[in-house]
């Protein structure tokens, strides 16, 4: 969607290594509430880390494919419980992706 080769990629995962989660998503699962807190996140800091509920297999894969298509973010990088999304700011992207 958003980044077009691994570098970038793993440029992107690099700079989420050291992030702390900002938004956990509870036993109601995906509220309005936590695609709004996503949301403003991403445009706030265009890199966000998620913490997801206990899921496991293809269904945590499954989960953090439904989050970043609901928030319109790409996914960059599950592990563990944690996503990484990232959404360039519309206006003035402060990440700048390698060539």
């Amino acid at each position: 969607m958003y980044t077009k080769n691994g570098k970038q990629r793993r440029h992107l995962r690099s700079l989420g290594h050291d992030l702390r989660v900002l938004v956990q998503i509870g036993k109601a699962g995906l509220t309005d509430n936590v695609i709004d807190q996503i949301v403003q996140n991403l445009l706030a800091h265009e890199l966000v880390k998620v913490k997801m509920p206990k899921l496991f297999g293809e269904e945590r894969g499954e989960f953090a494919d439904t989050i970043s298509n609901a928030v319109e973010a790409e996914n960059v990088q599950v592990v563990g419980h944690n996503l990484l999304l990232y959404k360039p700011h519309p206006d003035k992207p402060k990440i700048k992706l390698p060539r």
